[in-house]
């Protein structure tokens, strides 16, 4: 048997793509896996930063595409970077468990980010990251940065910054961890939704993918990962907006932490919510609630009126 995996062409998505091939020939030993490589818009599109370029899925559609043609059978994506909501015909089939799901600052100098001169410049191209950074560090400046993680880790000497923070999953699977300042607990720097995660995706109608990968699914991620992307579904305005949330699982309880900033960090409003398991669709939706009756609503309107 033969099965096709979509994959960005990314040094860090062919790490993933390839740790699920060999898992599934691991657990499958007749089993044929190609990597097919799909340039998607946000690998196209490198001299703006993210927030500029919009629109959801910038890393995602075209692998999506191939999988609704039948080009590929799976899709491997990071699930920070896959839309709530799914194309038709198309479903999360597997959520492997998560690694690292913290962001990790590398600086010149291994100086720590307290320690940082003033006006110290900061290199992210996530907004989320920029409203938290600066919201710690009114001071700093912000450079936005794109990129693969080494060409971003590159850019402190390249363009003379201060540091950089990246996924420290990234860092992790790729073998950058030596390179690492400091890492940044969730209580300090909320990651992003699914942050560490990896979603494979497959179509709802192919019940032999569904059964090749359902070993890989990790039901305790899966949990934490649906809180936090409920919580996401229920705040997504159209808009590039600082929004975080972490959802740790313990035993047989829910603890979910969620963040809504705007880009200065000037406004951070953040709260939490616990629950069990079976409510984890449902408390992402309550605390989303929550947050916007705090304030997070004035911030989303200010932020759609300036797209």
């Amino acid at each position: 048997m033969k099965i096709k995996i979509g994959t960005r062409g990314s040094a860090l998505a062919l790490w993933q793509a390839n740790w699920v091939k060999s898992q599934l020939q691991g657990r499958h030993r007749d089993l044929s896996v190609e990597l097919v490589k799909i340039k998607t818009k946000g690998d196209k599109i490198l001299d703006q930063s993210l927030s500029k370029v919009g629109g959801k899925g910038l890393f995602v559609k075209e692998i999506e595409d191939a999988l609704i043609s039948r080009e590929t059978d799976i899709a491997v994506h990071s699930m920070k970077d896959v839309p709530v909501k799914l194309p038709d015909g198309l479903i999360i089939g597997a959520v492997p468990e998560r690694e690292d799901l913290r962001d990790a600052f590398i600086s010149a100098g291994s100086i720590p980010l307290k320690r940082l001169r003033q006006g110290a410049r900061i290199g992210t191209s996530s907004l989320r990251r920029q409203s938290q950074l600066l919201h710690l560090r009114p001071d700093i400046a912000i450079v936005p940065i794109r990129g693969n993680v080494e060409t971003r880790i590159k850019k402190i000497e390249t363009e003379g910054l201060d540091g950089v923070i990246l996924a420290a999953a990234g860092l992790k699977r790729l073998r950058f961890e030596h390179k690492v300042t400091e890492f940044f607990e969730p209580e300090v720097m909320l990651p992003a939704i699914g942050q560490g995660a990896l979603a494979i995706e497959i179509r709802d109608d192919d019940d032999a993918a569904k059964e090749l990968i359902g070993f890989l699914d990790h039901e305790k991620t899966r949990i934490g990962v649906t809180a936090e992307r409920s919580f996401l579904r229920t705040l997504e305005g159209g808009c590039q907006v600082p929004i975080a949330a972490w959802a740790r699982v313990d035993g047989e309880s829910i603890h979910l932490i969620g963040m809504v900033a705007d880009v200065d960090g000037g406004s951070l409003i953040r709260d939490t919510i616990d629950g069990t398991l079976d409510q984890a669709e449902a408390l992402g939706g309550l605390l989303a609630e929550r947050l916007l009756e705090q304030g997070a609503r004035a911030i989303l309107d200010k932020l759609l009126e300036n797209e």
